[in-house]
């Protein structure tokens, strides 16, 4: 499964075309696309909406009345270098103009061959058209300053995002080239081009590797790991009297505050008109909710090899040693979430470990307890242990990711009753 997912996160080098490969993914187990409103569903019938050609949500209707929702969530964005709408810079060659989007780890963008990739906004004979486009090849390089004209390198670097992370292009009598270049990739003239969302990704290719074959490195594996898992399992689960329900949001890098983000009315919205397409009243809806479960699922710290004193002393997981459950004020887990995930892996014999953070190193929030503002049911904060987190290539277990998504197919096969205190299966 490893080496599936890696072709997957190859082909989708931004979060369009994460969102594009997951409809066609969909396309081919009998997903039908939805309009925004006016919606027509039958029972066992499969379905799936899109926002802004990044954020996407999939369910499945059972042949019986539903009790509940099953909800995954995780995010199709990664920390880039996004790049502006007049890029060219001119001086001894021509570079790139970018900005940094997410947190990410500027030296490891450095010295590295780059590619492009994004949409963009096109005249068409009916109006505007939006087209997506993807380089495919080494046409960037962030070059580092040489080592005897910064004594202190080694010492440590930073970076000003300003001057040293600008993408050396062409020469300078290639002036003009990259817009051209875009025209042609997007099958447009260049005077067509009104706009666009373009970034710079690495373009190298993940890999497995160790002598058992153990390791997987990646460029995105935040989150398109978990973007990938939990699509299979959503696919592969057995139908339940719950309503399965997949979603992939954009921007969490960039804290969700967006139309197609998990702070965004998508998800209320979709569960809401859902409801109503099966005749259900609003109490009715409310009663669903009550008898729903959310799997939040963003990658987790592993402990480092090299400074496992940056780790929690009880609660540091490991490459390879199972599902993360990922613990702290800033997630949506608790006690009953935990519990409940808990209990499901054991029953389906799926390993679990616990992450929580170095209590003077707190992370940030979660696609969970954002979504929760407006959909507020019981939530897990789940994900696969990686290293080099926010890393243009970062690295995990080759096994977690099998064992993620056996984990999210028993999820989705849970039929738990929030009863009072009690929750029955």
């Amino acid at each position: 499964m490893i080496k599936k997912m890696l072709q997957f996160i190859e082909q989708s080098p931004v979060c369009f075309f994460a969102v594009e490969n997951a409809k066609k993914r969909l396309a081919e187990e009998g997903f039908t696309e939805l309009p925004a409103s006016e919606w027509t569903l039958k029972q066992g019938g499969r379905y799936y909406i899109t926002r802004n050609g990044s954020s996407l949500i999939a369910f499945k209707l059972p042949e019986t009345s539903p009790r509940g929702f099953i909800i995954s969530a995780a995010h199709t964005d990664s920390p880039c270098l996004r790049i502006r709408d007049n890029a060219e810079l001119e001086g001894p060659y021509i570079r790139l103009e970018t900005e940094r989007y997410g947190g990410m780890i500027n030296a490891s963008w450095v010295d590295r061959p780059l590619s492009v990739a994004g949409r963009v906004l096109v005249r068409s004979g009916s109006g505007l058209e939006s087209r997506l486009v993807d380089l495919r090849r080494d046409c960037a390089l962030i070059p580092n300053v040489a080592v005897h004209m910064q004594k202190g390198i080694n010492d440590g670097v930073k970076y000003d995002p300003s001057k040293e992370l600008l993408a050396l292009y062409c020469a300078k009598e290639n002036k003009g080239s990259f817009r051209w270049e875009i025209a042609q990739a997007a099958g447009v003239r260049e005077e067509d081009i009104l706009s666009w969302d373009l970034y710079l990704y690495n373009n190298q290719p993940g890999t497995v590797w160790g002598p058992r074959q153990e390791f997987a490195s990646s460029p995105r594996l935040d989150d398109l790991a978990c973007v990938y898992a939990c699509m299979e399992g959503f696919l592969n689960a057995r139908e339940t009297d719950r309503i399965p329900v997949l979603c992939l949001f954009d921007n969490e890098e960039i804290g969700s505050g967006t139309k197609q983000g998990a702070a965004a009315d998508l998800l209320p919205r979709v569960l809401s008109m859902l409801s109503e397409a099966l005749y259900l009243s609003p109490a009715q809806h409310v009663a669903l909710l009550d008898n729903s479960f959310m799997l939040s699922c963003d990658n987790g710290h592993a402990k480092h090899p090299a400074h496992p004193e940056l780790s929690d002393f009880n609660e540091a997981p490991i490459l390879n040693g199972g599902v993360v459950v990922k613990h702290s004020p800033r997630y949506a887990t608790d006690a009953v979430s935990s519990a409940l995930f808990t209990e499901i892996c054991r029953r389906g014999d799926i390993p679990v470990q616990h992450y929580s953070n170095r209590p003077d190193l707190p992370g940030g929030g979660t696609l969970g307890l954002i979504a929760n503002l407006d959909t507020p049911v019981y939530t897990v904060d789940i994900g696969m242990a990686q290293l080099a987190m926010h890393s243009s290539f970062e690295t995990m277990g080759s096994r977690d990711a099998e064992t993620f998504a056996a984990a999210m197919k028993a999820a989705y096969e849970a039929r738990p009753d929030f009863k009072g205190n009690e929750i029955i299966f």
